[in-house]
């Protein structure tokens, strides 16, 4: 059991991202703001299999989250295949300190680029109600967001990212064996 697990999981934490993403724990947010969380999972994700798988799996990632959304009319496909694509094209460094700081500053960048993109579809849909003032507060809400997600960034990215690694690397043994 235990090795069936290992072997999958990409897959298992994959689908540990919906439910962490709508559990919405309040310990660990920022002005009632959470971290974006799929970006945990798609930084260490990306780097080690490249840029388009990670553009395949952002787009199933985000198919999932739009698809358990309660608001159809907005999506946060195009975020994630950006950062996706942008996330396969990093390598892993060997400073661990260094990585550290990257993983939050790259999450921190790819957070501002997704929200930014989500809210630049709601200001567009709403242009003819002439009421666009009422949603530029909720850009108080992506600064935390961004803030908050280059917070934790470094602690799950870099969990992740050795748990994957792991995974990986004796699935690529496993296959020379055969």
């Amino acid at each position: 059991m235990n090795k069936f697990i290992f072997k999958n999981l990409s897959f298992f934490s994959f689908a540990f991202i919906p439910l962490i993403y709508f559990w919405n724990p309040n310990w660990l947010g920022f002005l009632r703001v959470q971290p974006y969380w799929p970006l945990f999972w798609l930084l260490p994700w990306c780097m080690i299999y490249g840029s388009y798988n990670g553009c395949i799996v952002a787009l199933f990632l985000g198919l999932t989250l739009d698809s358990i959304s309660p608001d159809a009319s907005f999506t946060q496909i195009p975020g994630l295949i950006i950062c996706g694509f942008w996330f396969g094209r990093l390598k892993t460094c060997s400073n661990v300190v260094v990585e550290h700081f990257r993983h939050g500053l790259i999450c921190a960048i790819g957070s501002f680029l997704c929200g930014l993109l989500y809210f630049s579809q709601i200001l567009l849909k709403n242009i003819p109600n002439n009421n666009l003032f009422l949603y530029f507060p909720s850009i108080q809400n992506i600064f935390a967001q961004v803030f908050i997600t280059g917070l934790l960034a470094p602690l799950f990215c870099s969990w992740l990212l050795i748990l994957f690694k792991r995974a990986n690397h004796k699935n690529f043994i496993n296959f020379l064996k055969k």
